[in-house]
């Protein structure tokens, strides 16, 4: 109810009497009060009444509206985003104590990766059975975790002398986005889903989205588009219960915590990122028969470097001298697995061929060491 404001009131527990009256309650004070003392007594007076309606109404109104708590765990859900307390006075650090920091931020990186290795396991028997069926790679990411995806991409032809449309990389923004930052790419959901859909995905496919924050729309764009698909989705990211989570089948999530620059992924956000990479590609083509022991047997020779070191793996392999590795890679067209198996079995290219094919491919069963 609205107070009121005539001469006499009761506000939190003052009493005040008429105006003019003698506080002690014996009646008027004469001689002390004139008509403009009266007067400005009673506009004290309103104003006063009025002052205490608008808290009492400011308080009404304030116990009705609920309060909107802004819980921390939601304003740090993202560990990649906070601050690290072990870095607040980074400006004022020395080289060497930069470093020093750096590297020892950097030793938690393994350990969370560590902490994936089934995750990691199953996505590579989902890769290999994908290749095994006819189907292929696709790494998806925006910015530095997309350049990642480019980089190891780009390494599996050469490495294990594999088509390159079997490992393929999609980046916000295009190739572009490789060398330069393309501004808001990232951000759009549909053209994750469009870049994928030009490359006719199929169930056989198997599509990795990176993405260090796990929020990434262009990302969650493609994973989206590939679950659609029936393609097997992976999701390689350092925040776990992020929305990338939700849409992969299988989820890989190192989370190393805050980074030295707040919010700086490529550091070891992207460290983890990679090695994962690593580990997803070249236990896949382990598994699908491109490496022989721990040599490269499907290295494709494509520079002086690579001629050498293909000499070498041959020697190593066949446990021949240099200059027999040498004859037989020329004879073999330089081509490492038909040489191993002629100097193995002792026979000529042609044969050695016809050996291989037999054994579809399958290098230990054409030597006899299955």
């Amino acid at each position: 109810m609205k107070p009121s404001c005539n001469n006499s009131s009761v506000v939190h527990g003052i009493s005040a009497g008429p105006i003019g009256a003698d506080p002690s309650g014996r009646g008027p004070v004469a001689g002390r009060v004139g008509p403009c003392q009266v007067a400005r007594a009673h506009c004290k007076w309103r104003v006063f009444c009025a002052t205490r309606w608008l808290c009492l109404r400011t308080h009404l109104y304030n116990d009705c509206v609920p309060f909107r708590h802004v819980s921390s765990k939601r304003a740090d859900q993202r560990l990649t985003e906070r601050r690290n307390p072990a870095s607040t006075n980074l400006d004022r650090l020395s080289a060497e104590a930069i470093v020093r920091l750096m590297n020892r931020e950097d030793s938690k990186i393994a350990t969370a990766v560590a902490r994936e290795i089934r995750s990691i396991a199953r996505a590579v028997d989902a890769i290999v059975h994908g290749i095994q069926r006819g189907g292929r790679l696709f790494y998806v990411g925006a910015g530095s975790s997309g350049r990642l995806g480019v980089l190891d991409a780009a390494e599996c032809a050469p490495t294990f002398g594999t088509s390159r449309k079997l490992v393929q990389a999609l980046i916000a923004g295009g190739r572009r986005a490789v060398t330069n930052a393309v501004e808001g790419a990232e951000d759009s959901v549909r053209n994750g889903e469009l870049d994928l859909q030009a490359k006719k995905l199929s169930p056989k496919d198997v599509v990795i989205g990176i993405a260090a924050s796990g929020t990434t729309p262009y990302v969650l764009g493609a994973l989206k588009y590939a679950r659609k698909c029936n393609a097997t989705t992976v999701a390689v990211t350092a925040n776990r219960n992020m929305p990338v989570a939700r849409i992969a089948k299988i989820l890989i999530a190192p989370e190393v915590g805050p980074e030295v620059l707040t919010g700086s992924t490529r550091l070891k956000a992207g460290t983890a990122q990679k090695m994962v990479l690593n580990m997803l590609s070249t236990a896949a083509m382990v598994r699908l028969g491109h490496a022989y022991e721990n040599l490269m047997i499907d290295l494709l020779d494509t520079n002086e470097k690579l001629s050498e070191r293909s000499v070498r793996i041959l020697a190593e392999a066949s446990g021949k001298d240099l200059s027999a590795a040498k004859h037989a890679l020329r004879q073999s067209g330089h081509n490492l697995r038909v040489a191993l198996v002629m100097l193995k079995k002792k026979v000529d290219a042609p044969t050695a061929k016809r050996m291989l094919k037999t054994s579809t491919g399958n290098l230990r069963r054409t030597l006899g060491e299955s």
